[in-house]
């Protein structure tokens, strides 16, 4: 791909979780992305317990070692198996009970298969070990690089230019969210049920849309007026290192003893 990202881009810090300094964030992000999307491959190709139960372990330790805030990390994890709850009490009752088993359980005239519950756990621990290691190698990522990142490894230009700007003003557009709430409030709004609340939240938002068409016009046009041609350029160069090497190697085997005990 060709050089693509712009250099006010590197003057912010994106998105990137507030973590302490690891071992991990000295690896090169590609390496990084890498091995995030090889282990998400494997555990979700995978359906023996024992190696969705080993592939959990690996991305806690690597949770461990990235030093993520536990209490950040616990609420995006438990927002997540909020959903897998409802997974795991709906789906063994929506899948058939194979003939000549018993059904698990049968609650109002309904049977729930013990293939089905089987089937909700693997997703749950699949959900958990992805959700886990994308936030160790690619969460503590800020924006920029990981778009830079992105690039090296030949994504679509448009690809890595819309996750950008996506971030970019998605916090733009926060703050002015925030300030129409905070002017709303001043003239005594009171969130309720009634049709006042919703008459003013339909306000609301269509307030922000204009905004944000009006703001992006105006981006356009900075941009033009600097000599925009449709392309970003990267500054960053990376090098591998003998510990990039050395990591990868390591990772590798860990996923190919993972990938055999899914055959065992």
């Amino acid at each position: 791909m060709p050089q693509a990202l712009e250099h006010s881009g590197t003057s912010w810090k994106g998105q990137s979780l507030k973590h302490s300094r690891s071992w991990i964030d000295k690896l090169d992000p590609r390496l990084r992305i890498v091995a995030a999307a090889s282990f998400a491959s494997v555990v979700v190709l995978s359906n023996a317990f024992t190696s969705l139960i080993i592939g959990l372990l690996l991305a806690i330790l690597v949770a461990v070692l990235a030093k993520l805030s536990f209490r950040r990390t616990a609420r995006r994890v438990i927002a997540m198996d909020l959903f897998m709850i409802f997974l795991i009490l709906v789906l063994p009752f929506t899948t058939p009970v194979p003939e000549g088993r018993e059904p698990l359980l049968t609650l109002a005239g309904l049977q729930a298969s013990t293939e089905g519950l089987l089937h909700a756990l693997a997703i749950t621990l699949k959900a958990n070990a992805v959700i886990l290691v994308m936030l160790s190698l690619v969460g503590t990522l800020n924006a920029t690089t990981l778009g830079q990142a992105l690039a090296r490894l030949k994504m679509p230009d448009k690809l890595v230019h819309l996750m950008l700007f996506t971030v970019r003003y998605m916090d733009v557009i926060g703050q002015e969210y925030k300030r129409m709430r905070r002017a709303m409030q001043a003239r005594a709004f009171v969130m309720g049920t009634n049709r006042h609340t919703w008459r003013a939240i339909g306000y609301l938002v269509g307030m922000l849309l204009v905004h944000a068409l009006e703001r992006s016009e105006r981006i356009l046009a900075a941009m033009k007026c600097r000599g925009f041609n449709g392309r970003f350029y990267l500054l960053d160069q990376w090098q591998l290192t003998w510990l990039d090497y050395l990591a990868g190697s390591l990772w590798a085997c860990l996923l190919v003893l993972l990938a055999a005990a899914n055959l065992l």
